[in-house]
């Protein structure tokens, strides 16, 4: 048995009874927040031309809808991340389509949610000391739109086998010029999507695939990992759940930025209506997570009419934005507010800076690759120096000593940030934060579902759907189909 179609097999045969009531809750809890996503993304100018070239959200061609729903919650980074990789925009988008589709009901739509989130999560992981990772990671949407359809269809292991193996038998890698600088960001789940619904049909026709093609010496992970982790595919099937690291977006912009947004609005609190010119600088200290996403996207950030894709991971604007406005929403990145002088005037005096107790703190957390680099042991040393230089290697040993593997059940995402501001008058004012709000740790355990609530109604409004989604498992094929019209299309 090869380690696809050990997965394959468990997966296959997953059922509702078998997820742990905590790992349910969480994936109803994204369903609602990846829908919130979905949302923004269509009442977005570029989402609407999206549909104009591929259709509605929700229609008669279930394949069209499913890769339509990937693309609309993906391109603003409202989307879900975890342990290892963004999954909801396959995990849940190909679920929610193809359960609204063949009429499944709720227990059938959060039971293919959990299998696509655990396959997609485990491949992602076995590749994640590697060239790819966050959204760049499109593979992840491979497993995730195989896994979501096939459970939902009911498809044997064998089934599920030859697709997966079929779909990676041609993984994508997106060209980071295209992904910061147009609209090809779109695509960008868009596509893998596609092709693994495409594996479906070519699997269910009869095509084969290689089971061995993950661990194979002319593989998968031969080609898209430094450092690969087979063992991540098949290790704790049924008691070690990837889905129990989930991270959930509150606002638009990329991963490395969440926290020192969070510690900008509560320092807007604290300084009421911020006169730019009272401001001498903003320094925002940070691991070097959130300065490797920052340094790939600043070339491409010059002012108002940056491109998207670059913006969004970009720190200085949103930081900037969110300490003069108190928020931080999808109209701050179009115009007219993202063209306001004084937004980038404040984002001019924002000066980034490492670190290295922060590093420390994201290596010792699970996601986003702190559990691959204790699984690696000594082998991730030169990934890590390619990452972020010695400096990084000797950070992410000491943060390791004496820690050993996760069963997940206490997952965190520490990557945090401490943003100070300094006043002409003398004053600093700091806020630190090591998890950002709604990633993974205690508070999000405790408060997912108030948290997704919270996210939809302020992306959304109109209204709340919360209190259906709450019993979402319970709900009949019928009612299933009039929450996801209501939650994504309104």
């Amino acid at each position: 048995m090869t380690a696809l179609t050990g997965l394959c097999e468990w997966a296959a045969g997953l059922e509702y009874e078998a997820i742990p009531e905590r790992v349910r809750r969480l994936a109803t809890s994204q369903v609602l927040s990846q829908a919130a996503a979905i949302r923004a993304g269509l009442d977005h100018p570029l989402g609407q031309r999206l549909v104009k070239a591929f259709g509605p959200p929700l229609q008669a061609d279930v394949r069209q809808s499913a890769a339509v729903l990937a693309a609309l919650g993906s391109w603003s980074n409202l989307d879900d991340t975890a342990y290892a990789g963004h999954l909801s925009n396959s995990t849940v988008a190909v679920p929610l389509a193809f359960a609204h589709g063949l009429g499944l009901d709720g227990a059938r739509l959060i039971t293919a949610v959990v299998a696509a989130n655990e396959c997609a999560a485990r491949m992602t992981a076995a590749a994640t000391l590697g060239p790819l990772r966050g959204q760049s990671a499109v593979h992840t949407h491979l497993a995730g739109a195989v896994s979501g359809r096939s459970h939902c269809e009911g498809a044997d292991a064998a089934h599920w086998t030859d697709a997966l193996a079929l779909a990676f038998a041609m993984p994508h890698r997106p060209l980071m010029r295209a992904f910061l600088a147009s609209d090809a960001r779109l695509l960008n789940s868009f596509t893998p999507v596609r092709a693994g619904l495409d594996a479906c049909d070519a699997a269910a026709a009869g095509l084969r695939g290689a089971p061995d093609l993950m661990e194979h010496p002319d593989g998968f992970l031969a080609v898209f990992s430094d450092v690969p982790l087979v063992g991540a595919l098949t290790d704790g099937l049924g008691s070690r759940w990837y889905t129990e690291t989930l991270s959930f977006k509150m606002r638009p912009g990329g991963p490395g930025i969440d926290a020192a947004v969070d510690c900008a609005l509560e320092l807007h609190q604290d300084l009421g209506r911020v006169d730019v010119d009272s401001v001498t600088e903003v320094v925002v200290e940070a691991s070097l997570y959130t300065l490797f996403a920052g340094r790939t996207a600043e070339r491409y950030v010059t002012g108002p009419d940056a491109p998207l894709g670059a913006l969004v991971l970009h720190t200085p604007y949103p930081v900037a934005t969110a300490l003069l406005t108190g928020r931080l929403g999808m109209a701050d990145f179009e115009r007219p507010l993202l063209a306001e002088p004084d937004r980038w005037r404040l984002a001019d005096r924002v000066r980034v800076v490492h670190d290295p107790e922060l590093t420390r703190a994201l290596f010792r957390s699970q996601a986003p690759f702190g559990e691959a680099v204790r699984t690696a042991g000594d082998a991730a040393g030169p990934w890590l120096r390619a990452f972020g230089g010695p400096e990084t290697e000797l950070l992410a040993r000491q943060a390791n000593e004496g820690l050993g593997p996760s069963d997940f059940s206490r997952a965190t995402k520490t990557t945090g940030a401490r943003v100070s501001v300094r006043l002409r008058d003398g004053r600093l004012l700091t806020r630190e934060r090591l998890i950002p709000l709604g990633a993974a740790g205690p508070h999000t355990r405790e408060h997912h579902a108030e948290l997704v609530r919270q996210k939809f109604t302020a992306l959304c409004g109109g209204v709340d759907p919360a209190p259906a989604a709450e019993g979402l498992a319970a709900m009949d094929a019928a009612q299933l189909r009039q929450w996801t019209a209501q939650v994504l299309v309104g």
